[in-house]
């Protein structure tokens, strides 16, 4: 029995040719047809039931080999193992750790044992990139959890795993390797691993170190990526009580094991997608670049009563120069990391609509359904998406990930209630009530950022759902690597290079603190410098909380203009780098009336720090880089980031934000730069005081994302928290 396609054979069979223009076909689009009637079974175990998901777990062997030894990696002195891992300055400029994060998988696999889970969810992205060497050691951990533990794990593909439908050359220019220097690893076909006939080689191409060339490194497809995991989710399993695709043709009434594996056969789990949408049934006369893609998605019933929905919400949509005659190409497809439900509904119709099959069946047998996927289901900015986009530029802040709302209403009219994602390494709770829906959306955090945690839902009874985050604050082994960074450390240093990071990083007590000073470097080294607007950025790295309050209350008339040419006059940064010059010339100012200005302001945020039972100087304590920092907390955790702010601080931030409410300030820009006519008060007011209105939003506890019920009967949720935010 094949259970995996063969290189090559799902674009020459029969079988899977039938469709690709018959708009009659049943076999690769339709959705399970048969009208159902609900089933008897034996009484269920009415005890709750305790489902963990883990998204975007990026899992990376660290300890893995690759196969001919072609790199030998670091010998660990703790571990007696040889390490193969990315450099710090890798981890510290992108969204997701690549090393540590092997640790806090283990201990949060370790975590769920401990409490007697047996279900585990993986939305996506559990390998990075879906490499061999690395999807080799996630199938061993994973067995071996499944065997000790009992442990059953359901997999749904991400953005990474696989990066596009089919095997293409992959590989890093970051790994580490010796006297701290960095790496080249690449598989053949990728940058400079070419000329060589041999499984893999080492090439001099001129850089620190030789390249290592290796297959071991190449990013598997589909088929790479679910054969390795074939027997945690992607295919039927005789202790499974039900399992279907989107593309089955029988019932529960009517299941076997045997029908489901032979059905599970990758030669019936595609569908035909074109540059413009769904194709086969769907397909209209000018569609374009129509290309068959394999399709992961699943439901399953591991355990009586009990029906998780796996979608594999991937689109990869052919791009305008696909190559029709080779559709096997990875270069004929888009990535899916932007795609998300916005492109599910145009591009993968027959799957939603195999969804309101599903969420019928469920309701009529009596089923409680759990849907989990990669991608998120709703806005996950706390409602503060459109302000984000109106201050920092459209598309910012992965907006471009946002479904739209009519995108949610469709998802939740389609029957869906609740709906556990991740793609966004983010915690957050999405809620949507329509007249004909009502859905939840859970953002389970990546335990390869900042916050790291994972989710368990239990399901108490059919109409109640108690959700947990469980915070991984304490990773044994954390800090095994950090040897090997050391040197990696000096190397930049002797070198005055540009990407020389803050060594307190390794000084960290735990993976708590690990992952504070990870977000504080990935702010300093990435964030701002690409995402916040010259002027904000300046300001941030010039001024205290005092200057802000200051700030807040400042009215005057003295413009940047006149501040850049009394530069000793002016009691914080002029914006020179970040200004546009005005045609009006600039007139001159006198000390006194920036002096006079400046000290009034001073005395009126005095008496208003004063109102609030503070004093002016305790705002002192925090820097402008501090604020950003907790911005980027606050959006990535939601809730769990209150355990990283303290309190004093977030009532401060809640007196600024009051201050600034009601601003007035409007900026003259050109080109995007500020002019140099604004006054000072001006740009302060109007840039501070939509970002404070943001963190507002980002700040408060509701709805809840820590630690929540969910009654779908009364459709609310309910905090079960303790945590206060902004003003609560």
């Amino acid at each position: 029995m094949k259970t995996v396609w063969p290189i090559g054979a799902l674009f020459i069979s029969a079988a899977f040719l039938v469709g690709c223009g018959d708009t009659d076909s049943k076999q690769v689009l339709s959705p399970t047809p048969t009208e159902e009637k609900p089933i008897t079974e034996p009484p269920i175990d009415k005890s709750p039931v305790t489902v963990a998901f883990m998204p975007d777990v990026h899992f990376h062997d660290v300890y893995g080999s690759f196969e001919g030894n072609a790199f030998a990696g670091l010998m660990n002195s703790k571990s007696g193992q040889s390490a193969m891992i990315r450099t710090m300055y890798a981890q510290l400029t992108s969204t997701r750790l690549f090393n540590e994060n092997y640790f806090a998988f283990l201990a949060a696999l370790d975590d769920a044992a401990q409490r007697g889970i047996k279900l585990v969810a993986l939305p996506g992205d559990f390998s990075d990139d879906g490499q061999p060497i690395h999807m080799r050691g996630l199938k061993k951990i994973l067995d071996e959890y499944s065997q000790r533990y009992g442990i059953q794990f359901f997999a749904a593909p991400g953005n990474h795993d696989p990066n596009v439908p089919f095997e293409r050359p992959g590989g890093k220019s970051d790994f580490l390797g010796e006297e701290g220097k960095e790496q080249r690893i690449y598989s053949k076909g990728a940058a400079e691993c070419t000329g060589y006939s041999d499984a893999w080689a080492i090439i001099d191409a001129g850089y620190e170190l030789p390249t290592v060339c290796t297959e071991d490194i190449r990013e598997l497809g589909y088929e790479g990526v679910t054969a390795a995991l074939a027997e945690h989710g992607f295919m039927p399993k005789a202790s499974y009580l039900y399992w279907e695709t989107p593309y089955s043709t029988y019932s529960t009434t009517s299941y076997t094991f045997d029908t489901a594996r032979q059905q599970a056969d990758w030669q019936y789990r595609h569908y035909e997608i074109c540059a413009e949408g769904t194709g086969g049934r769907y397909k209209q006369s000018d569609y374009t670049h129509c290309l068959q893609v394999p399709d992961a998605s699943y439901l399953v019933e591991p355990i009586s009563g009990v029906w998780l929905l796996a979608i594999d919400a991937n689109v990869y949509i052919p791009k305008s120069s696909a190559d029709d005659a080779d559709p096997a190409n990875p270069k004929n497809f888009n990535g899916s990391g932007n795609a998300g439900y916005n492109r599910m509904l145009t591009h993968k119709t027959h799957v939603i609509e195999w969804i309101k099959t599903v969420a019928q069946r469920a309701k009529e047998q009596n089923k409680q359904l759990i849907t989990f996927s990669h991608f998120p289901m709703t806005e996950f900015y706390n409602g503060a998406s459109d302000d984000i986009e109106a201050l920092f530029g459209t598309g910012s802040f992965q907006m471009a990930r946002r479904p739209a709302e009519d995108t949610v209403h469709a998802l939740a009219k389609a029957g869906i209630e609740i709906h556990v994602g991740g793609h966004m390494h983010f915690n957050d709770t999405g809620i949507r009530k329509y007249d004909d829906g009502f859905l939840v959306n859970i953002q389970a955090p990546s335990m390869a950022a900042y916050v790291p945690a994972y989710k368990l839902l239990t399901l108490n009874n059919k109409s109640t759902i108690e959700v947990e985050t469980v915070r991984l604050n304490q990773v044994p082994r954390f800090d095994e690597l950090f040897e090997h960074y050391q040197m990696e450390h000096q190397h930049l240093a002797a070198q005055g290079s540009a990407k020389l990071w803050n060594a307190d990083i390794l000084a960290s007590k735990d993976y708590h603190e690990f992952n504070n000073l990870y977000l504080s470097e990935l702010t300093r080294l990435r964030f701002l410098p690409s995402e916040w607007p010259c002027e904000m950025r300046e300001m941030l790295f010039s001024m205290s909380g005092r200057d802000m309050l200051i700030l807040s209350q400042l009215d005057t008339a003295v413009t940047l203009a006149q501040l850049q040419a009394n530069p000793s006059l002016s009691p914080l940064t002029t914006l020179a780098k970040c200004t546009a010059a005005s045609p009006q010339v600039p007139v001159s100012v006198t000390p006194e009336t920036i002096t006079a200005d400046w000290e009034r302001a001073q005395a009126k945020a005095a008496s208003l720090a004063q109102a609030n039972n503070l004093k002016l100087d305790d705002f002192a304590a925090w820097s402008g880089f501090d604020l950003a920092t907790d911005f980027y907390r606050l959006a990535n955790a939601g809730d769990l980031a209150l355990d990283d702010i303290t309190p004093e601080r977030i009532g401060q931030y809640s007196v600024l934000a009051d201050a600034l409410a009601n601003t007035q300030a409007t900026v003259h820009f050109s080109d995007k730069k500020v002019l140099d006519d604004n006054s000072v008060s001006q740009v302060f007011q109007n840039r501070f005081g939509a970002l404070f209105a943001i963190l507002r939003k980002l700040g408060t506890s509701l709805p809840p994302s820590d630690h929540f019920m969910i009654n779908l009967e009364q459709r609310e949720v309910i905090n079960l928290s303790d945590k206060k935010g902004f003003a609560e």
